[in-house]
């Protein structure tokens, strides 16, 4: 073992020990280093860089206009300087040798010598090396990171309490589309409502509503939420809580004693929630209920919140059950 061990390393460190250099005749011609291809191959890697940069700024950036359109320009662009950099590389900085030796049979030491002497000769013409190494390795490393970025589309990576934020607090009036308030006389049995809060960016996850009225007695809502639905009028969060789709269907029974009772159903994948249960979950993938919105009647007869979600509202990730909305 000892002299096995011995052996691997008497080869590990002489293959790591570099050969001296000895004087023999140059096969590569002495042609001075063309100092003008080696500046523009840099300044097209860094063009490339600067392209490959600009990608996830475009993705980051909703407010710029065309978006989708300057993601494949600056992509594109990034290729092509890199693309065009090579070239100019084969053409200027890449020595042609021609050997009129035919090649033999079998590979010798002699020609293998020659082809590292070859390419020892040919780094002589790259006279700024460094330069040369630091806007290749800007213009691979932002490619990459232009490469990598779409990967971000999968969900949130760092900050993920925007979808624990919500427009609702207590006095919050429910408005529709239109912008008209939701007065608690208007809301009828057996018909589907989408509600917004007033003022307030209708883009948030947790901004639309659905909004249901139930006879008082058919509500077995649990005994903490008592009060949430006045007059028997109940708000949940429209997102779904399976896959973030919106709740567009609401089942009416049309004959009582033998159709289910009424429920909300996304038309995704068709997870139905009951609203006189607290949302519970009745069919379907997703796995708990929809949040509830506690409501309130001001003087006026208009609808509005009493609070904030009674959960996290939208689709059921790792964690999300342990984690409480805020407005």
């Amino acid at each position: 073992m000892k002299r096995f061990l011995a052996t691997v390393l008497v080869l590990l460190f002489g293959r790591l020990r570099r050969r001296p250099r000895l004087e023999r005749e140059r096969i590569v011609g002495t042609n001075p280093p063309d100092s003008r291809a080696q500046m523009l191959v840099f300044w097209l890697f860094l063009a490339a860089a600067v392209c490959g940069v600009a990608f996830p700024v475009v993705y980051a950036v909703n407010a710029i206009p065309h978006q989708t359109q300057f993601l494949g320009l600056s992509l594109g662009l990034c290729l092509a300087f890199i693309a065009l950099a090579c070239m100019v590389m084969s053409r200027s900085l890449v020595p042609v040798e021609e050997i009129e030796e035919d090649y033999p049979p079998s590979s010798h030491p002699e020609e293998q010598e020659k082809v590292e002497q070859i390419v020892d000769e040919s780094g002589d013409r790259i006279t700024r090396r460094r330069l040369f190494v630091v806007g290749l390795g800007a213009a691979g490393t932002a490619l990459g990171v232009a490469l990598l970025t779409p990967l971000a589309s999968l969900g949130p990576v760092f900050d993920v309490s925007s979808f624990f934020r919500t427009p609702w607090r207590r006095g919050v009036r429910l408005v529709g589309e239109d912008g008209s308030a939701f007065r608690a006389a208007d809301i009828e049995e057996g018909t589907f409502y989408t509600a917004f809060p007033e003022h307030a960016d209708r883009e948030q996850m947790g901004a639309p509503l659905v909004i249901v009225r139930l006879p008082v007695g058919e509500l077995r809502l649990p005994p903490e939420r008592k009060g949430w639905a006045p007059d028997g009028i109940l708000a949940y969060s429209k997102i779904c809580t399976h896959a973030g789709c919106a709740i567009a269907l609401y089942r009416k029974p049309t004959f009582a004693p033998t159709e289910p009772r009424p429920a909300l159903v996304c038309p995704c994948h068709y997870s139905t929630f009951d609203p006189s249960r607290a949302g519970k979950v009745i069919f379907g993938p997703a796995g708990r209920p929809l949040p509830q919105l506690p409501l309130l009647i001001d003087r006026r007869g208009e609808l509005r919140a009493a609070g904030n979600f009674s959960g996290a509202v939208g689709p059921s990730w790792w964690g999300v059950r342990n984690r409480q909305p805020r407005s």
